[in-house]
C-alpha cells in the first residue's frame, strides 16, 4: 500500500510505503489525514514553526535563528523556499530558506530575503524534540535540496552552522567555504555551500 505526497509544482508528488492492514469499517475515521506529508510552509504553521525552533535553539544558544516575525515574514514572502515534514497533520521537522545575491552570507543575510536569485540561504533546520535521533534531518535535508534541484534558476544553497555540525553538511554534500563574518551572541559560524546542479545525491534523487 502507498500513499502519494506533494506539494508546489516544483515538489513532486511520491510515495511512502506504510504497512498493509485490514481495518473495521465500524471503526475506521470518517477523515483521516496523510500518516506523512511534505509541504511549504504556511503563516498558519508559523506558530508550531516557532514552537520547534524556541525548544531546540534557546537552550542551546540562548536564542533563536529566526523570531516569530520572521518566519511569518519569510514564510510569507517566499513559502516556496521552505519545506515542512508533516506526520498526521503535525508539523515534525522543518526547514526555512530565502533568497540572496552574493558569494558569502553577510548579517544583511539573516533578515532579508533578495527575490528571483540563484542562491538559497538556509536559515533553520530544525526537528520536534520527539522526533530527534530519527534521521528525520538528514531525510528532510536531502528531500529538501533535491526540491531545490528542480526549480529553475537556482544554483546553490549557503548556510552557517556551528563546528560541531560541520559533519553533518558535509555528509550531506555541502562543502566548507571557511569561517563566516556573520556572528550572533559572540557565537563563530563556519560557511557551508550546497551546488544544486552536483551529483552528490543522483543515487537518490527522483525524476524532476
Amino acid at each position: 500500500m502507498t500513499q502519494q505526497v506533494g506539494g508546489s509544482p516544483f515538489l513532486k508528488p511520491f510515495f511512502l510505503k506504510t504497512p498493509v492492514r485490514v481495518v473495521n469499517p465500524l471503526r475506521q475515521r470518517r477523515h483521516t489525514l496523510p500518516a506523512s506529508e511534505f509541504r511549504n510552509l504556511t503563516p498558519q504553521d508559523a506558530i508550531s514553526v516557532f514552537e520547534i525552533e524556541r525548544e531546540a535553539f534557546v537552550s542551546v544558544s540562548g536564542e533563536c535563528p529566526l523570531t516569530l516575525d520572521e518566519v511569518l515574514n519569510f514564510v510569507g514572502q517566499c513559502p516556496e523556499l521552505s519545506l515542512g515534514w508533516f506526520e498526521e497533520g503535525q508539523l515534525v521537522a522543518f526547514i526555512i530558506g530565502t533568497g540572496w545575491d552574493k558569494e558569502r552570507l553577510s548579517q544583511e543575510a539573516m533578515t532579508q530575503h533578495v527575490p528571483e536569485t540563484p542562491t538559497v540561504h538556509i536559515h533553520v533546520l530544525s526537528v520536534h524534540r520527539h522526533c530527534r535521533q530519527q534521521g528525520k534531518g538528514s531525510i528532510l535535508l536531502w528531500r529538501y535540496l533535491q526540491y531545490l534541484r528542480c526549480m529553475p534558476g537556482l544554483r546553490r544553497a549557503l548556510l552557517i552552522c556551528e563546528d560541531f555540525l560541520v559533519p553533518f553538511y558535509l555528509k550531506a554534500g555541502f562543502k566548507e567555504k571557511g569561517s563566516s563574518a556573520i556572528s550572533l551572541s559572540n557565537m563563530q559560524f563556519q560557511e557551508m555551500e550546497f551546488m544544486l546542479g552536483g551529483q552528490a545525491f543522483a543515487r537518490r534523487n527522483s525524476d524532476c
